[in-house]
């Protein structure tokens, strides 16, 4: 644990999205079978996401999970999942107003 967190503060490390690779923060809303998920970007657009394989063998998606996605570029409407954040990573971010 920290020794400069204040107590019961535990040192969270977040990745954010990194616009540079547009990268951006989605919501999971709908499971559609066979690694794919619809899910609803910050820009306001419903894309196609597709699960990545690093992050299919390693992190279970659910609706409603909070991730960060990478529109391609030449299908708007499709997307790449890249990260998923945990319960407390969520609360960091909508602490400190990335969400």
């Amino acid at each position: 644990m920290d020794e400069s967190a204040p107590p019961g503060m535990e040192t969270i490390r977040v990745r954010l999205p990194k616009k540079r690779n547009r990268e951006q923060f989605a919501i999971a809303e709908l499971m559609l079978g066979s690694n794919h998920i619809r899910v609803r970007c910050i820009d306001g657009v419903t894309r196609m996401g597709r699960i990545k394989g690093k992050i299919k063998k390693r992190a279970w998606i659910r609706e409603g999970d909070t991730l960060i996605v990478t529109p391609w570029s030449f299908q708007d409407e499709k997307c790449d999942i890249s990260y998923r954040y945990t319960k407390p990573q969520v609360d960091w971010l909508r602490r400190n107003r990335y969400l």
